[in-house]
């Protein structure tokens, strides 16, 4: 086979797996949006079938991993495609854990609507939506190598902290005047928790993919921790 050919090989594998990578985020992002619309809607289907439909993801997460050690194996890429390779890896693992994180919700759902409503819920089904975005922008940066769509990931961060504190405190004022709301409000501060971490792992490909394309590390330069 001529280099030549072998170069296009190389980029046409390296776009199936960026596009495999796109599938299995649209898939863990399709899960976290199911988690709280079964959540705000008390639909307790929904969120059975989130708690029960995880293989899917977990299929996509080993062919990604597959694909992208059989790159590393076969034409041992460098600089810019290597870094490319390694990301692809480390935001498999990201999105694998956001669709862990996307039971872990509906798992907390699912306690929830065994007891009466503790309030209209707002600012969790907005943090859903602020987080499924960060997602879905970190994928974007990821195969277009954009790196200022990557720092806006970054600072939407921010928001997501917020909003989480804001959470705990309202609810910390239920329970503290209504023993009864004890239990419930601890499952909807435990999904803040969750939707923070969602925001985590899409900061960590945020980071990743500004270190693809520039070589620069982000991790520590504002403080923000990373999702495990």
């Amino acid at each position: 086979m001529s280099s030549e050919r072998v170069v296009r090989h190389f980029q046409e594998a390296l776009g199936e797996l960026k596009e495999r990578l796109l599938t299995m985020g649209g898939l863990a992002e399709q899960r976290v949006s199911q988690a709280i619309t079964g959540l705000v809607n008390g639909d307790a289907d929904l969120i059975e079938r989130v708690i029960s439909g995880d293989e899917p993801l977990n299929q996509l997460h080993m062919e990604i991993d597959n694909r992208a050690f059989t790159l590393l194996a076969l034409h041992q890429p460098m600089a810019i495609d290597l870094r490319a390779i390694v990301a692809a890896l480390k935001i498999n693992s990201d999105l694998e854990r956001v669709g862990d994180l996307a039971v872990n919700i509906a798992q907390a759902g699912r306690r929830y609507l065994r007891h009466p409503p503790v309030k209209p819920l707002v600012d969790i089904p907005r943090m859903g939506d602020i987080a499924q975005r960060m997602l879905h922008n970190a994928l974007d940066a990821f195969v277009g190598r954009d790196t200022l769509l990557a720092q806006r990931v970054l600072e939407e961060d921010d928001v997501l902290d917020e909003l989480k504190t804001t959470v705990f405190r309202d609810l910390l004022s239920y329970m503290l005047e209504d023993r009864a709301t004890v239990e419930p409000s601890l499952d909807l501060i435990l999904i803040s928790r969750h939707l923070e971490r969602i925001g985590d792992h899409a900061t960590n490909i945020a980071e990743d993919v500004i270190f693809m394309v520039s070589a620069r590390d982000v991790r520590h330069a504002g403080g923000a921790s990373s999702a495990s």
